[in-house]
């Protein structure tokens, strides 16, 4: 009877070890796919086009259907603003030191007296401070997901479709793009008439990041992903890449993530190499992703993108 019960605590013994070994191995197998699908998250299947409303040719992302993820569009059709935002878009302070300003009494509208922190400006009001009057523009962030065969441009002597075709309804207020993607490539492009972030972002000191998804004309050869990372000599220059890695298992598609906002670095890069590109897709920009923004549309930054890319 002893022997039977040692010989059944040892079965469950190595049993036990068994399905620990199994968990272990299974852990690793997890750990090591994680690592080789770091660009997935960003990187797969480009989202649907949403179905033809009632509205003809408006080519945005719905405020109803954004808020159903948790992150609804700010609403550019809104005439009245706070006037401590309209202080603060005029570039005059921060909206916490314009309340501090408006309770001064150096704040008027239409030639009265605001010290109502709440107080709403309507178009066509005349605000001043300190005797100055004061032009306030809505600082605009759309982003749009550029399809291929328009340029970066604001208009063509030649006539060819520009980028500013797609936004034209955005909003009411002029904007323009920050940086700028070649006719082939596609991707992330984001549009401002907030000149500061704009230098920000395109400025090489402010490092802002950018991912690609790359497919060649042929398998990239290991020792060339290393070159990347390693750093390449071209004729402007040396570039160097943050990240590249093959994507999906396929030696054709690479993943890269770079700062640099040199002209067509990325497809130059890989020329120098002897591949040529055969897809070139932005996938990420300062952070941004083009998550639930299907190809040729755009959407409106929320007030914590905006946030985030002041901050960063």
């Amino acid at each position: 009877m002893n022997t039977r019960k040692g010989e059944k605590v040892k079965s469950n013994t190595s049993k036990s070890k068994s399905t620990t070994k199994k968990v272990g191995e299974k852990k690793k197998e997890t750990a090591k796919k994680s690592n080789d699908f770091k660009f997935k998250s960003i990187i797969g299947k480009e989202p649907s086009t949403p179905k033809k409303n009632n509205e003809k040719g408006k080519k945005y992302i719905d405020n109803k259907k954004r808020a159903k993820t948790g992150d609804p569009m700010p609403n550019v059709n809104a005439t009245d603003i706070r006037l401590n935002k309209y202080l603060s878009n005029a570039g005059i302070c921060s909206r916490r030191e314009a309340d501090v300003l408006i309770q001064t009494g150096v704040v008027s509208v239409n030639d009265e007296i605001i010290l109502e922190l709440g107080y709403k400006v309507k178009p066509g009001d005349r605000v001043r401070y300190d005797g100055e009057t004061i032009n306030a523009e809505t600082k605009r962030y759309v982003l749009l997901n550029k399809p291929k065969d328009f340029i970066t441009t604001m208009d063509d002597p030649w006539g060819r479709k520009t980028v500013m075709s797609l936004v034209a309804k955005a909003c009411k207020e002029r904007v323009y793009p920050v940086g700028r993607l070649d006719r082939e490539t596609t991707g992330l492009l984001l549009f401002t008439n907030d000149g500061d972030m704009s230098k920000k972002l395109t400025h090489p000191r402010h490092k802002c990041s950018k991912i690609y998804h790359v497919e060649l004309n042929k398998p990239v050869k290991l020792e060339d992903v290393n070159r990347l990372l390693a750093g390449l000599e071209l004729e402007d220059g040396k570039i160097v890449f943050d990240k590249a890695e093959y994507v999906k298992d396929n030696p054709r598609e690479i993943g890269v993530e770079l700062h640099s906002g040199k002209n067509r670095i990325v497809r130059r890069s890989f020329e120098s190499m002897g591949y040529d590109v055969v897809k070139l897709d932005r996938v990420q920009f300062a952070g941004l992703t083009k998550k639930d923004l299907p190809r040729g549309h755009y959407r409106h930054l929320t007030e914590k993108e905006v946030a985030f890319l002041k901050m960063s």
